[in-house]
């Protein structure tokens, strides 16, 4: 299922485009990020077939070597492991994957040129030639080769440019995407006829949460901004990048609205969502102005937090 931190990162993206953009309908900014999350449980299913696209050109690979005019014991008796990979072939054969690829009519189709690049640079790969030459055929070797498969992808710059061009709301999504998969498959068995898909949210909560937060971050923007300015004087206004301005308002929502969820796990969140969407001293920097904003708020009364562990 889908993070909270996504989540998060999806509604600072969303408040960052409705500002930049100078937009006053919340409405259609709303709907526009819940789309957004949606697409990205899209790219979980859609990675996950992307090894099944990738065996298939082996595959053909293979057959148009049989139909050479003078074939060698090669080409005529090929290492077929990759190919007929156990978990490739259940992935390809799964009716809860293929329906949501149906469904939302995700293929990587019009990407071969991509398919056949990472095919190209996957059977030079370490882990691709260790696998093809071991002796040990198990399920076992099967899921552990496409699970490196998916962490060797985890970096993939001409991935991450091709996602980016087939749809604007992927950026930066890959990551997570590639997480769901592999927590997939790690729940694979012998006994496994059918993948079992991880659920776009862990409860209704988790949607709810997304919603409120990107509301109420935009409603109360202008009132956090004033808190933050408060503790933010001592620092040249112009050297603050907007992105800090947002992911500190974005927390001080979260930290006054949501009751049930901890103080250090909101700091901890937006601290980290800021190591990497904002500036190489943001998270020092939100790190200190946070701490100083929950003491505030929590003597005004502000902060209530309530349930267990919490009171």
């Amino acid at each position: 299922m889908l993070s909270r931190r996504l989540l998060r990162i999806k509604v600072i993206k969303s408040l960052y485009s409705y500002l930049k953009s100078g937009s006053t309908n919340m409405m259609a900014s709303e709907k526009t990020l819940m789309q957004s999350i949606d697409k990205c449980y899209d790219l979980y299913f859609l990675m996950m077939t992307l090894v099944v696209d990738v065996a298939r050109y082996a595959e053909s690979r293979q057959e148009l070597a049989r139909q050479k005019q003078l074939p060698t014991y090669e080409d005529l008796n090929p290492n077929r492991r990759f190919v007929d990979n156990r978990v490739v072939h259940l992935i390809s054969t799964s009716d809860s994957v293929n329906d949501r690829l149906a469904m939302r009519k995700l293929s990587w189709a019009q990407q071969g040129d991509l398919v056949k690049d990472i095919y190209n640079r996957l059977i030079a790969a370490d882990f691709y030639k260790a696998y093809m030459t071991s002796s040990e055929d198990s399920l076992a070797a099967d899921l552990k080769f496409v699970e490196d498969f998916f962490r060797w992808l985890e970096s993939d710059e001409q991935l991450e440019n091709t996602l980016d061009d087939m749809s604007i709301l992927w950026n930066d999504d890959l990551g997570f995407a590639l997480i769901m998969v592999i927590r997939t498959l790690s729940g694979i068995r012998p006994s496994t006829k059918e993948i079992k898909v991880l659920p776009e949210f862990k409860s209704d909560d988790d949607a709810e949460f997304a919603r409120t937060l990107f509301e109420k971050a935009l409603l109360q923007y202008t009132d956090n901004q004033n808190i933050i300015d408060r503790f933010t004087r001592n620092w040249d206004v112009e050297r603050i990048a907007f992105m800090d301005n947002l992911i500190l308002s974005v927390a001080t929502t979260e930290l006054v609205t949501f009751p049930s969820i901890p103080v250090k796990v909101t700091l901890d969140e937006y601290i980290e969502i800021a190591k990497f969407y904002s500036t190489a001293g943001s998270g020092v920097f939100i790190n200190g102005v946070l701490d100083k904003i929950v003491g505030e708020l929590t003597e005004e009364g502000k902060i209530r937090k309530s349930g267990r562990g919490l009171i």
